[in-house]
């Protein structure tokens, strides 16, 4: 208890430097500044990734749903939002609010999901992840929302009627999961710390560190951003490329860390389904919300322009998403699954040029098109799953066997 509330004193200690610089209007150097901003989005996110976790305790299961799922990635957003609304005043910021938004969902799915299973592979030497059928609603969202995302690269622009779209997908996804039968709350770390709390000092604290995360996060944000494209240019670095993966690592990290502990500890299906609401948070109302952002800041109904970069950006990002719902269709990851995922996230990492980012998704089209027609028993499966808990939100999946059985080279692979 008392090693965990000392990390969430590190953590607001880490943040404190940001808000000094940008409510004191000190300047240490861009570089310098930047890195220190960096630091509080970082330590906001842990705070905000723990407190939304500790107030499943207070907050109805529903509630708790929708209300998670927006905190734990509000220092992604505000970066990206904060992007998107220069680029309405002026249109040389637009690139970045697409890189800095391909760039988180592109890490998620090639890194994270990765991670997962080789953490529990370590501990296990399993040969594949296994999921619970509740997270069939996640699965259909994220496919949802990815057929409609390829759309975007064909218009060379992510309008606001895209953001109506992509929302009215994520709250269906919302409205299923909230209504269907919840769990007990099982917190690890500085959560169950703040969890056990008496009520009246467990909402205290809770409010104390939303405020102070999300101050943080709303300082650093906007200089954060500015920093990382000044000291691009300063160094000769290639300013997209920083801000897609730099920013999304700073505020995503708490994520990576949260999943890699949970399956460290055996929890790895929790992981993935946390890693997973989290994809289809970010491809429907982070993407949804660079448009209206743009809209907002321009003082006009505009979408959000993608230039050719953007637009094959934006089309690996929807084609790597392809591939990863034909993965989890079948709510299961296998080692080699897991290789694929990592190594086509490398190799596009590592070499950004137009040439890998066609052929990358290419494979990842091609991967997903044979996985459907060799999981196309799993995806009724899921389809299926989905309209159950439509029609009765208090189904328990897991007392209605699924009609088919996976292929042969599943039930290997789940031995």
């Amino acid at each position: 208890m008392r090693d965990a509330r000392t990390i969430i004193l590190l953590m607001a200690a880490a943040a404190l430097p940001a808000l000094v610089l940008r409510l004191g209007g000190i300047h240490l150097g861009v570089a310098a500044d930047t890195m220190l901003f960096g630091l509080a989005i970082v330590a906001a996110a842990f705070l905000l990734a723990w407190a939304a976790e500790a107030a499943e305790v207070d907050v109805a299961q529903g509630v708790a749903v929708a209300f998670i799922a927006l905190i734990a990635v509000l220092p992604e957003y505000a970066v990206d939002i904060t992007f998107a609304w220069k680029a309405g005043q002026d249109p040389t910021f637009a690139p970045y609010a697409v890189a800095n938004m391909t760039g988180g969902n592109r890490l998620l799915i090639g890194a994270a999901w990765p991670l997962v299973f080789f953490v529990l592979w370590w501990r296990t030497r399993t040969r594949a992840l296994l999921m619970e059928r509740r997270y069939s609603v996640e699965v259909i969202a994220l496919a949802a929302a990815t057929v409609y995302s390829f759309t975007l690269p064909l218009k060379g622009e992510i309008a606001v009627y895209d953001a109506i779209i992509l929302g009215a997908i994520f709250l269906v996804y919302i409205s299923v999961v909230a209504r269907s039968p919840s769990e007990e709350p099982e917190l690890v770390g500085p959560a169950r710390a703040i969890g056990s709390l008496p009520r009246f000092q467990r909402r205290a604290t809770l409010l104390a560190m939303f405020t102070y995360a999300a101050a943080a996060v709303i300082a650093a944000a906007e200089p954060f951003a500015e920093g990382l494209i000044e000291v691009g240019t300063d160094l000769g670095i290639d300013r997209f490329l920083l801000v897609q993966w730099v920013a999304p690592l700073a505020s995503e990290a708490p994520e990576f860390l949260i999943a890699a502990i949970l399956a460290w500890r055996g929890r790895a299906a929790v992981a993935m389904g946390a890693l997973l609401s989290s994809k289809v948070n970010q491809w429907t109302l982070l993407v949804g919300s660079l448009p209206l952002a743009y809209s907002w800041s321009a003082g006009e109904v505009a979408g959000l322009p993608l230039d050719t970069r953007q637009q094959e950006e934006v089309l690996l990002t929807a084609a790597q998403s392809l591939f990863a719902v034909g993965v989890l269709v079948s709510l299961s990851l296998s080692r080699t699954e897991a290789i694929a995922l990592f190594a086509l996230f490398i190799i596009q990492f590592a070499i950004p040029v137009m040439e890998v980012r066609l052929a990358i998704s290419g494979i990842y089209v091609a991967l997903a098109v044979w996985g459907a027609w060799r999981e196309r028993a799993a995806i009724r499966a899921r389809i299926r799953d989905v309209w159950m808990l439509i029609r009765d939100p208090s189904t328990d999946l897991e007392e209605h066997p699924v009609a088919t059985a996976p292929p042969p080279e599943r039930l290997i692979e789940r031995r």
